[in-house]
């Protein structure tokens, strides 16, 4: 049930590229209006809602920014019309890339898309041509410090989850989705904080290149990040922690 996972490291890069206060807070409002559209503005009931909640609250966005996004997405005040688009495509030396997008304007989401892709060595594919290297999962972390991971581990596995991987700053756990409200539940109940909570893509299998080719590949996945419409950039690339700090260090 343990092992070493290279997922928390894109993770953290994701993490240091949302701290763009402004640009987070643009991205949280156009997910917390898709959600509340989708299934209401009571995130008692409306589960999607309570997690871009709870993310918003997380980055610390203002409570009037994020009723604001709910009323908006609920029709209950006036907004843009938003869609979600997915966009698949590789990226240098064969790397796989789904590209989440929430926008009001597909031609220009679609474009700016595109424009990273032939500026940054990848190339855009059609639908489906990389949606099969990944699976849905859900995925929650917290940080180990002073916790008994002997019990959080027999927890989690008890209330379904599929992994659990330990590291020294980091204890994450993947559950199938359906599973993922039950075991965050279970940990809520005991008093266990976590650091995140999300339901995420995970590579079923990943590539790893050397230096160059993987700083190629994280300049692609940066400049996608860096568009207001892009929501989540997921990749199957499997970059050590020294070399994500050594790319972080020269961006």
């Amino acid at each position: 049930m343990s092992g070493h996972s290279k997922w928390s490291t894109i993770k953290r890069k994701k993490a240091a590229t949302d701290t763009k206060r402004g640009q987070i807070f643009t991205k949280l409002g156009k997910e917390l209006s898709l959600a509340a559209r989708e299934g209401g503005p009571d995130p008692e009931i409306n589960f999607k809602l309570r997690l871009v909640m709870d993310k918003a609250k997380a980055a610390n966005m203002p409570k009037d920014n994020i009723e604001r996004a709910v009323r908006r997405g609920a029709g209950l005040e006036k907004g843009v019309t938003l869609e979600e688009i997915t966009y698949e495509g590789y990226g240098p030396h064969g790397v796989a890339l789904i590209i989440e997008v929430v926008t009001d304007n597909r031609n220009r989401a679609v474009a700016d898309v595109r424009r990273s892709f032939n500026k940054l060595g990848g190339s855009l594919g059609e639908s489906g041509c990389v949606a099969w290297q990944f699976e849905p999962k859900g995925y929650l972390t917290l940080d180990p410090d002073g916790k008994d991971l002997d019990e959080i581990f027999d927890i989690t596995v008890e209330w379904g989850a599929d992994d659990v991987v330990f590291g020294d700053d980091l204890m994450e756990i993947f559950t199938a989705p359906e599973n993922f409200q039950t075991v965050r539940e279970a940990l809520e109940r005991r008093g266990i904080g976590l650091e995140s909570a999300e339901i995420t893509l995970v590579p079923i299998t990943t590539i790893t290149l050397d230096e160059k080719k993987t700083f190629q590949n994280m300049n692609l996945i940066s400049s996608l990040e860096d568009h207001d419409d892009v929501q989540q950039v997921y990749s199957n690339l499997d970059i050590s922690d020294e070399l994500m700090t050594k790319y972080e260090a020269q961006v």
